[in-house]
């Protein structure tokens, strides 16, 4: 009998071995040839599919020899072997449109500008917003606009974009400029009635762009909001370590020192998060509020008509969004603009002058006379096209599509590379890589190939406040100052979630 029942158990055994190796080996090795040949047979080549780490190693390498050193002078634009080294090696061996492998998932590489548009534009239907990782999930949550879909997407949505709106916008642009004199009256203070003065301009336009983003979007101020902006950079450091790896399922729960460094700044994260959603329900009660975090704890009307309230943690991963993405993005963009107007003086001389003629008399510049800077506007689109501060858009199929005449499977992720199509010398010419705003004197003549906002239903929502406070921002401080490059400045961009 005990002979019997060992047998019986011993056979189970097997038969579970067996079953999981059948489905190990299935996923690592059966699918991924699979749609690699599937792929191959359409004329889509790549690195090759390595059984179970795909392509890391090779990326890592890539990526490592790229920021090994730094542009030398004379400084140039052509920055794509450094912020995108793997498109930047692969596309020339594979062509543009390649599939490359993130352990046993693949990736399409897409930069053709009507590709990426017809995905963009029908992002919701054929095409998704790929989920977030688990540790860009914790930086951003997973209850927030840029994770939602379907209806709870369409509310937060609605809500943000009623927070947004370019009246919203204009309304807070003397919030912006007492953001910019505040900074200015701090660079006095340092600049001690010296003539000349040396400053980190990505620390002051990141610590600017808090500020802002503090007093606009969440009514606060940046002293409320600073340990939130500082807490979250620390969860980008220790999610860099995270994203050049493979990662192993369920190796986030083992209470590494990392992982626990990870939780224990998510909660302090969440505690000062919940503090600001208790003051702005204070506040709405005390005082007619429109800025983000008050509507975001307003009742809003469901699609029956039903009043209905945003849940605590919607409201929690929303602001975690805004804090990251308000700042890091305007930060980005602001910091390339003067270093290339600080290296093309003739530039920064031009928009100096249209400031002083468009402004006059007045200290600055107000809303009503923003839409007159045209110079600084086409500096800073060319800035953006540029140095684009999201580098590459992700999207996902969510059925078998054909997309310009590419059968694509379902459950595919798609990389959208935006950078690389700002960057291609067939849509801007041989001089793509050299600074020239008069390539955006006339902006809708790039309205089909230049989308660093995204396009379709998911465009950026913060668009028109970034926009406005770059264009504020440089206004006033090219007023005020003149610039040119450190001596001990090095030219090395590189991207991690926005390009620095």
């Amino acid at each position: 009998m005990y002979d019997l029942i060992l047998v019986s158990v011993s056979t189970t055994i097997l038969v579970i071995l067996v079953a999981v190796l059948t489905k190990f080996f299935y996923s690592i090795l059966w699918v991924p040839y699979k749609i690699q040949h599937h792929f191959y047979k359409q004329g889509i080549g790549g690195p090759g599919y390595c059984p179970i780490f795909g392509n890391t190693a090779e990326k890592r390498r890539l990526v490592k020899e790229a920021l090994s050193k730094p542009i030398a002078p004379p400084f140039h634009h052509n920055i794509l072997h450094r912020v995108f080294p793997t498109y930047s090696v692969w596309s020339k061996m594979h062509g543009k449109t390649y599939l490359y492998w993130f352990g046993a998932k693949p990736r399409l590489v897409l930069s053709d500008p009507a590709t990426i548009k017809e995905v963009l534009i029908n992002t919701g239907g054929p095409f998704e917003r790929m989920k977030f990782d688990p540790v860009t999930k914790q930086l951003l949550g997973d209850k927030g606009l840029m994770e939602l879909t379907g209806e709870k997407w369409a509310v937060h949505r609605r809500i943000s974009s009623s927070a947004l709106n370019m009246e919203q916008v204009k309304g807070w642009v003397p919030k912006i400029v007492a953001g910019i004199t505040d900074m200015l009256e701090n660079w006095e203070g340092q600049r001690a009635g010296r003539e000349e003065f040396e400053m980190d301009v990505h620390k002051e336009m990141q610590n600017l762009s808090a500020d802002i983003v503090s007093r606009t979007i969440f009514g606060s101020s940046f002293e409320e909001g600073t340990r939130i902006f500082e807490l979250q950079e620390k969860q980008m450091h220790l999610a860099s370590l995270y994203y050049s790896h493979v990662p192993i399922p369920g190796f986030r729960f083992l209470p590494t020192e990392k992982n626990k460094e990870q939780w224990r700044l998510d909660q302090e994260i969440r505690g000062s998060i919940e503090k600001l959603i208790e003051a702005a329900a204070s506040n709405r009660r005390e005082e007619k509020s429109r800025n983000l975090l008050s509507l975001l704890t307003s009742s809003y009307k469901n699609h029956d008509g039903e009043q209905e309230k945003l849940e605590v943690e919607e409201i929690i991963d929303e602001c975690k969004t805004f804090y990251f993405a308000g700042k890091e993005t305007s930060a980005t963009v602001l910091t390339w603009s003067f270093i290339l107007l600080a290296i093309h003086q003739e530039w920064q001389i031009k928009a100096r002058e249209e400031v002083v003629a468009v402004c006059k008399d007045k200290e600055h510049p107000t809303a009503d006379i923003l839409g007159e800077l045209k110079i600084i506007n086409m500096i800073l689109h060319e800035a953006i096209r540029l140095y684009t501060p999201v580098t590459m858009l992700v999207r996902e199929t969510c059925k078998d599509v054909k997309l310009q005449g590419l059968h694509i499977p379902a459950n595919t992720p798609l990389i959208l590379a935006v950078i690389a199509n700002h960057h291609d010398t067939k849509i801007w010419g041989e001089d793509a890589d050299k600074f020239n705003p008069l390539r955006f004197c006339e902006p809708r003549k790039h309205s089909s190939s230049f989308f660093p906002w995204g396009l379709g239903p998911r465009t950026c929502v913060g668009q028109k406040l970034a926009l406005v406070e770059i264009k504020l921002v440089l206004a006033v401080i090219i007023r005020q100052f003149s610039f040119v490059v450190s001596p001990k400045y090095v030219h090395a961009p590189a991207d991690f979630l926005t390009l620095s």
